[in-house]
C-alpha cells in the first residue's frame, strides 16, 4: 500500500509513534524514527525496523525543542530518502501544575515540543509534498486538543493549538493532494501512562487493573484504554486513498471521552 513512500514519525521511539512507525512500515513505507535514545539504542531500533519489516530506516535524535533542531531532522530525512510522503507529528511533552506555578521554562518546553514543532516539520516538508502533488500530515492531538482539563495550561494550550494548525494547513493545501488531519486520543495504554494507572492503585489500595479502570472511567464512559496499534491503524487509514477526501478534521478515539 505504502510501498515506495518515506514517513517521518516524531517521537517514534516507544508508545504511540513507535507503534504508528510500524504499522506504516509493515505497509511498505520507509520510515524515518525519532526520539529521545542515544545513538547505539536508536542504530539498533533502526536495524530492527529494517531487518523485520524489510523496508529502508534512518534514526535521529535531533532536538527538535528548537528551529534548528527541527531543520536538522528533515534535512537527514531528506539527505538519506531524497523525499518525506508522510509527516506525523507526535512527539510529546508533559507537565501538570496550577497557571500560577506553571515553571515558565516548562511552558515554553511545552510549546516548543508539543506545538512549534509540528509547525517547523510542516513548514519544510509541505513545499516537496506539493511539488509531488500528494502528501500525508497527521497531527497527534488529544482530547486535550477538545477539550480542557485541570492543571494542563500548557498541555491543553499546545494541543488545541495543533487542531488549529491542522485546519489551517489543510484548507491551504486542498487542491493540492495533500490532506491534513489531527488524531485526538484519549487514555492509551503506553508505558508513559502506567504509572498513573499504579499510583492509583496503591493510593486506593486494589489491583492494578482496578487503579487502571478507575483513572479511565473518571474521565470517559469506555472503561478501557486505546491500544497504541489502534492509533498505528487509524494513521494508516489516513493514508489509504479511502481517506483522499478527509482533511481538516480532529478525530476522537477517547472511549467517549468529548460525547460528554
Amino acid at each position: 500500500m505504502l510501498v515506495g513512500k518515506t514517513a517521518l514519525v516524531t517521537g517514534s521511539t516507544s508508545g504511540i509513534g513507535n507503534a504508528m512507525a510500524a504499522k506504516l512500515a509493515e505497509a511498505g513505507a520507509n520510515i524515518v524514527l525519532h526520539g529521545l535514545m542515544d545513538a547505539l539504542e536508536g542504530e539498533a531500533l533502526r536495524q530492527e525496523f529494517e531487518n523485520r519489516y524489510g523496508i529502508e530506516c534512518l534514526f535521529s535524535n535531533a532536538d527538535i525543542s528548537n528551529a534548528a533542531g527541527n531543520e536538522q531532522l528533515v534535512a537527514d530525512a531528506l539527505k538519506k530518502f531524497g523525499q518525506v510522503d508522510i509527516l506525523i507529528n507526535n512527539a510529546g511533552i508533559q507537565y501538570t501544575a496550577s497557571v500560577e506555578d506553571f515553571p515558565v521554562a516548562k511552558w515554553d518546553s511545552i510549546i516548543a515540543i508539543n506545538l512549534s514543532s509540528a509547525f517547523h516539520t510542516t513548514r519544510l516538508l509541505v513545499p516537496g509534498m506539493q511539488k509531488r502533488g500528494w502528501g500525508r500530515i497527521i497531527n497527534i492531538a488529544s482530547v486535550h486538543g477538545l477539550v480542557a482539563s485541570l492543571q494542563k495550561a500548557a498541555y491543553v494550550a499546545a494541543k488545541h493549538g495543533i487542531v488549529g494548525l491542522t485546519k489551517v494547513v489543510a484548507l491551504e493545501n486542498a487542491e493540492k493532494g495533500i490532506t491534513v488531519n489531527a488524531i485526538c486520543p484519549g487514555w492509551v495504554d503506553t508505558e508513559l501512562v502506567a504509572g498513573q494507572f499504579q499510583a492509583a492503585a496503591d493510593r486506593d489500595g486494589v489491583s492494578f487493573e482496578e487503579g487502571k479502570r478507575r483513572v479511565i472511567i473518571d474521565k470517559q464512559p469506555m472503561p478501557q484504554a486505546t491500544q497504541p496499534s489502534s492509533l498505528g491503524e487509524l494513521a494508516l487509514f489516513l493514508c489509504s486513498e479511502a481517506a483522499g477526501t478527509m482533511t481538516g478534521s480532529s478525530l476522537p478515539i477517547d472511549g467517549g471521552w468529548t460525547a460528554q
